[in-house]
């Protein structure tokens, strides 16, 4: 699968867009809506964000696989100032009040991988990835994937 997009951060009205590329990525690999409500959700959370701390960024959703899962990939990049503490934002209740009230450890929690990597005063990536189980017809179907069954 060759899903790629790539969705600039540079306001709020941004925050639309990425959610809805998120959810028709998510419907093409056969997510549930819920599933894709999260996804769409977690970005959201990143991608305020941004907004707030970083003046935007990029946003890089894709779709991934293993031999038995099917996945989206997001990638939030920014050149903002980077988080000083990323153990004490990544602690609930710690945050700006801004967004759904989720923020980072809201976002790790409904994806299920989450990693940070932030430089401070160097921008910050955070990646995370949402995975469903392809199922024995789906794999009998479609064979193998790139040379895994």
């Amino acid at each position: 699968m060759a899903d790629e997009v790539t969705v600039e951060i540079a306001s709020d009205s941004d925050l639309v867009q990425a959610r809805a590329e998120a959810r028709a990525l998510a419907g093409r690999l056969g997510f549930t809506r819920t599933d894709a409500t999260l996804i769409a959700t977690a970005i959201s959370e990143i991608a305020r964000n941004m907004v707030v701390h970083a003046d935007g960024g990029e946003i890089v959703l894709a779709a991934t696989h293993d031999d038995t899962r099917y996945g989206v990939e997001v990638v939030a990049r920014d050149s903002g100032p980077g988080i000083a503490d990323v153990e004490r934002a990544l602690e609930e209740g710690v945050g700006t009040g801004d967004g759904f009230g989720l923020g980072l450890p809201g976002a790790r929690r409904i994806m299920d991988e989450f990693e940070i990597d932030s430089n401070n005063g160097g921008g910050t990536v955070v990646t995370m990835r949402k995975w469903r189980i392809r199922d024995e017809l789906e794999r009998l179907r479609e064979g193998p994937i790139d040379g895994h069954r």
